[in-house]
C-alpha cells in the first residue's frame, strides 16, 4: 500500500486510478460504523462559541472519563467509545466554556477528551472529523504550561495528517515537535519521555512511507534511547511507549518498506507479553504487519494465523483495517476451491464478504 501512495503521488493521480477499486471507504474499506454522525452533530454545534442549555460538568470527572475512554480505545473497543463520545464532547466543551481563561485543569482536561476522539475518529478513517478535534486539541493545549499536553495533540495533528496522505507536512511538524521537547526531557517525567519518544516513532514510520530506509532506523533509534530512559514498558499519556512499542514500530517500519523479510526478523524481536495490559491493539498491529508479510510471500495459512491471531487480540481494530481488509481479499482472490475455509469465515466477521 505504500507503494500505491509513492506511485500515485508521483503521477499526480488518486490511488484508485492505479487499483480500479476505490481505495478506501469509511471506516478502513467498509459501511461506516454507527453513531459517526452524532458525533459530527456534536462538533458541529461549536459550543465554545455558541452557547447552549447544559449542565455544568465536574473537571475531575471528565478526567477520569477521559482516562475510562482511553483505555476502551487502546482496548479496541471502538463500539463502546463511539457511544459515549458524544455526551463526553458536549461535557468537555461546557467545562471548557464556562471555566476561567486561567483554568489550567479545564484545558487539559478538554485537551485529553479531543485527542482521544481524535484517535478514534482517525482509525477509522472519519478524517475530516480526525483533523478538527486534533486541531481543536493542540489550539487549547496551546492555553496550558503543559507540554506533554501539547505534545498528545500535536502528535494527533500528525496523524491526521498521515491519514490525509499530506506527508510532508506530518513530517515537519512530528521532527519540529520532538525537537522542541527534547531539551525539556528528565528522567523523572515519563509522561514527556513517552511523549516525545511517540513523537520520534510516528516520525520513523513517515521516514519510511518516504523509503527513506536510513532515517526511519535513525529516528527509532532516538525512540529507542528515550524508552531506555524510560526503562520499562509503560503507558503514560495512553503512549503505549515503551521498549516493546519500539520494537513493535520496527516492524511496521519495514511493512512501510515493503521489506517483508525485514518485518518477520523484526517481529521475532518482540515479546507482546512486556506491553501492559489493555494494549489489545497495540497486540494486534504486530500480528496486522506479519500477516502483510506472510500474504506478500504468498504463505496464505500463515498470514491468515496472523490475522486470526490479530483478531482474537482484538476483533474490532481487525474488522476496522484497511490494511487487514486488503490482505483478506487478495488471499480469498487467489485461494483455490476448497481452501480457505477460515479466511472466508475470518472475511464475512470482518464485514469483507457478505
Amino acid at each position: 500500500m505504500s507503494v500505491l501512495l509513492d506511485l500515485s503521488r508521483i503521477l499526480h493521480v488518486d490511488v484508485q486510478a492505479l487499483t480500479g477499486t476505490p481505495w478506501q471507504l469509511a471506516p478502513n474499506g467498509g459501511a461506516r460504523a454507527d453513531g459517526i454522525e452524532k458525533i459530527r452533530g456534536v462538533l458541529t454545534q461549536y459550543a465554545n462559541l455558541i452557547a447552549m442549555e447544559r449542565p455544568d460538568s465536574a473537571v475531575l470527572s471528565l478526567r477520569s472519563d477521559a482516562s475510562l475512554m482511553h483505555s476502551d480505545y487502546q482496548a479496541a473497543r471502538y463500539a463502546a467509545v463511539i457511544r459515549d463520545l458524544p455526551s463526553l464532547l458536549e461535557s468537555a466543551d461546557t467545562a471548557l466554556l464556562n471555566a476561567a481563561a486561567d483554568d489550567r485543569e479545564a484545558a487539559l482536561s478538554y485537551v485529553e477528551v479531543y485527542v482521544v476522539a481524535s484517535k478514534l475518529l482517525t482509525k477509522l478513517g472519519v478524517g475530516d472529523l480526525g483533523a478538527v478535534t486534533a486541531d481543536r486539541a493542540a489550539m487549547t493545549a496551546g492555553r496550558t504550561d503543559s507540554p506533554v499536553a501539547q505534545g498528545m495533540a500535536i502528535y494527533q495533528v500528525v496523524t491526521a495528517l498521515l491519514r490525509s496522505d499530506q506527508v510532508d507536512q506530518a513530517e515537519q511538524l512530528s521532527m519540529r515537535m520532538a525537537q522542541q521537547l527534547a531539551p525539556l526531557i528528565r528522567s523523572d517525567d515519563p509522561a514527556l519521555v513517552s511523549v516525545t519518544g511517540a513523537l520520534w516513532l510516528i516520525a520513523g514510520v513517515i521516514a519510511a512511507r518516504r523509503a527513506d530506509r536510513w532515517e526511519a532506523a535513525r529516528r527509532l533509534d532516538q525512540a529507542d534511547a528515550l524508552a531506555g530512559l524510560l526503562g520499562h514498558d509503560a503507558n503514560y499519556a495512553w503512549t503505549a511507549f515503551g521498549p516493546t512499542n519500539v520494537l513493535i514500530h520496527r516492524v511496521s517500519v519495514a511493512a512501510e518498506l515493503g521489506d517483508p523479510a525485514g518485518a518477520l526478523d523484526a517481529a521475532a524481536q518482540v515479546d507482546l507479553d512486556r506491553l501492559p495490559i489493555g494494549l489489545s491493539s497495540r497486540r494486534a498491529q504486530v500480528n496486522l504487519d506479519l500477516a502483510w508479510a506472510q500474504a506478500q510471500r504468498r504463505r496464505d495459512a500463515e498470514a491468515t494465523l496472523n490475522l486470526l491471531a490479530a483478531e482474537k487480540a482484538a476483533p474490532e481494530a481487525v474488522a476496522q483495517n484497511v490494511m487487514a481488509r486488503e490482505i483478506m481479499r487478495e488471499m480469498l482472490a487467489r485461494a483455490k476451491r476448497g481452501q480457505g475455509n477460515a479466511l472466508q469465515a475470518l472475511a464475512t466477521r470482518s464485514g469483507v464478504l457478505d
